[in-house]
């Protein structure tokens, strides 16, 4: 994606089955879920650079020994910086007592961070604000081992005024208007409700204290807490959380909005928010690695056992389809295979726009996450090449001579790298006229490719969100190589709607098309449907969301697609560019095709997969149109 955006976090569990002692003769050392947790970690990096922190439980320690570890940083290098300092707790044991490595049992009750219970996350601050406090996990201490509660997550939620008011009603005075907060308390709400349940039938019963304490961390019913607990949540999530008995869940939204996948055998019990990051860490297969079922929650009980509970009503399956697009690493098989059609299923597009053309087109891509999908791209014009080939020799052989021959056969798509991204480049200048100085030279080009005036440049993008980049570097730097045409794809569609689930999309102005349709609507007269609009999302804020639906639609409903991508090409266009430009956009039906199991498209459509969602949007327009910058939920 040439438009930097932040996006989804990302989240990691081991549970260690076996006592620490197995780990240190099987695998040679204690340290092995640390050791772990820091792999998943890093193989996630991409998921969060504005933080991390990881948490760790000790199960069945006396009272009177800390058994909960919590660490986090915003160092530059957060997962780096959190493990030295873990392993800075080591460094004066290995050099004077190196026997003690050996020693289980002896690290367990002296040293932090050594626990069979461990949770890792990594930030990027959509919109919160950017400090320590808030960073997970976050934690909510008890002297009651069993209402101690840490908890990581990847989500959003649409309705926190609406859970704030819950908690309101329950007796709560939150200190933050924060989703992490309400649902930091609404689990600690029922945690704490379950406990004193409990507490109060085991009393009866005459059991004493300490047997009752006993018994609680027994028989904690944690789906029973997740489904009171998440009973009015509206958003998309992948939550991990940890009792301070060892009790321990993954929760994944009902529409299945957020990724979270695991894999368990008699060792280990493992989660996180990529599948490759668990098949690298613990060399495990493809087959092997499930994804939690959306609405359910993975169980772990302080005990060992396994289960997927229910504690939602599943609904249609919206999976995030910007996950395959361009977040989730392009290593995991079937982003890797769906990426690759995305790019083979414009094909016929870019084709019908170079007019079939191929000696006299150059084909490139711009940021390196559309690289798989640029190779898609290219299987599909060799396609057409190969098929090409085939119906002139078998249907005008006759009629070729020999350089038409030697012509037919050389026919190959020229594919070469255009731009190149400088990272050691650094927009440090605070003036915006020096600073859009400096962001047009972010990317270096190779000069001597293109025929001057002569050859049309395609260019893939994966995504096109604000199009900032393209005008303010890209067409500019590509244009210096004197194309005749510059055609930018995206293997996306056209980004038209806020997203409210973890993206950092959540303003109407950020958007090309939502300002390529304002234009339109302006340019032929037609500002009543922008007043229009206005008018009926005011007024569908006074609505319950259930009830609520998606106005903005009609600002694109007068368009074509193409019609839009057209005004977005004349928007994203530099002055003084002399190539001409145009933009494609992947096709919805594309999209579904391409990625079948993961078809929400809010962002494209408009069709949301939970009620706030339409909420969010009319509430994005109402702010734009009365100029208020703030986010829409």
């Amino acid at each position: 994606m040439s438009d930097q955006i932040k996006h989804e976090c990302g989240i990691a569990f081991i549970r260690l089955l076996k006592p620490l002692s197995y780990y240190q003769q099987k695998y040679g050392t204690a340290l092995y879920g640390l050791n772990k947790l820091y792999l998943l970690m890093e193989k996630q990096h991409n998921r969060g650079q504005d933080g991390a922190g990881i948490a760790t439980i000790k199960l069945d320690m006396k009272p009177g020994s800390r058994y909960i570890s919590r660490y986090r940083s915003m160092a530059s290098n957060a997962v780096a910086d959190i493990f030295e300092y873990v392993q800075n707790k080591f460094v004066d044991i290995q050099e004077n007592t190196p026997e003690l490595m050996q020693d289980t049992e002896w690290l367990k009750n002296n040293v932090s961070f050594i626990g069979e219970v461990l949770m890792g996350h990594l930030r990027y601050g959509t919109h919160g604000k950017n400090s320590i406090e808030n960073c997970h996990p976050f934690l909510r201490q008890n002297n009651w081992m069993t209402r101690n509660l840490v908890i990581a997550g990847n989500f959003n939620m649409t309705n926190v005024d609406e859970l704030l008011e819950q908690l309101y009603e329950l007796g709560q005075h939150p200190k933050e208007k924060a989703d992490t907060v309400t649902v930091l308390e609404k689990i600690g709400h029922f945690l704490d409700d379950e406990n004193q349940e409990l507490f109060d039938a085991y009393k009866k019963d005459g059991h004493d204290n300490i047997s009752i304490t006993h018994k609680i961390s027994d028989n904690l019913n944690i789906a029973n807490i997740l489904r009171r607990s998440a009973k009015t949540w509206d958003g998309g999530y992948s939550i991990c959380g940890m009792v301070g008995n060892g009790d321990s869940f993954i929760m994944r939204d009902p529409a299945g909005i957020r990724p979270a996948y695991y894999y368990y055998d008699d060792e280990i019990v493992v989660a996180a928010s990529e599948r490759p990051a668990l098949q690298t860490a613990f060399n495990i297969q493809f087959k092997d690695v499930k994804e939690i079922d959306p609405g359910h929650a993975l169980i772990i009980k302080k005990n060992g056992e396994v289960s997927m509970e229910q504690f939602r009503e599943p609904t249609e399956r919206l999976s995030c389809s910007f996950e395959r697009i361009y977040f989730s690493k392009g290593s995991d098989v079937e982003i890797y295979q769906e990426r690759k059609q995305l790019g083979r299923l414009l094909c016929d597009q870019v084709l019908k726009a170079v007019g079939h053309d191929l000696k006299n087109t150059v084909f490139s891509f711009i940021p390196n996450t559309a690289e798989v999908a640029f190779f898609g791209m290219v299987d599909g014009v060799n396609q057409y090449v190969r098929n090409h080939q085939k119906d002139v020799l078998l249907n005008k052989k006759e009629q070729l001579s020999d350089v038409e021959l030697d012509e037919l056969l050389s026919m190959t798509p020229r594919v070469e790298k255009l731009a190149v991204k400088d990272v050691k480049l650094r927009t440090f200048i605070t003036q915006d006229a020096d600073r859009g100085e400096m962001v047009a030279h972010v990317y270096d080009t190779t000069y001597g490719i293109i025929k001057n005036h002569q050859d049309t440049l395609v260019a893939l993008d994966d995504s096109i969100v604000r199009g900032t980049t393209l005008k303010q570097s890209i067409i500019k730097i590509v244009d210096r190589l004197h194309p005749k045409k510059i055609i930018i794809v995206s293997s996306a569609p056209q980004i038209r709607y806020p997203d409210c689930y973890g993206i950092d999309m959540s303003r109407m102005g950020q958007f090309v098309a939502f300002d390529a349709a304002i234009q339109l609507l302006t340019e032929r007269g037609m500002w009543q449907v922008i007043e229009d609009v206005y008018t009926k999302c005011k007024a569908s804020l006074l609505l319950p969301k259930e009830e609520i639906v998606n106005h903005v639609k009609e600002i694109y409903k007068p368009f074509t697609p193409e019609e839009i991508s057209a005004k977005i090409a004349q928007i994203i266009t530099p002055k003084g560019t002399v190539a001409a430009v145009e933009v494609i956009y992947q096709s919805l039906e594309n999209l579904h095709s391409a990625c079948p199991k993961n078809k929400g498209d809010w962002y494209f459509s408009g069709n949301y997969p939970t009620p706030g969602g339409n909420k969010v949007v009319n509430k994005a327009f109402v702010n734009w149109k009365e100029g208020n910058n703030q986010r829409a939920y």
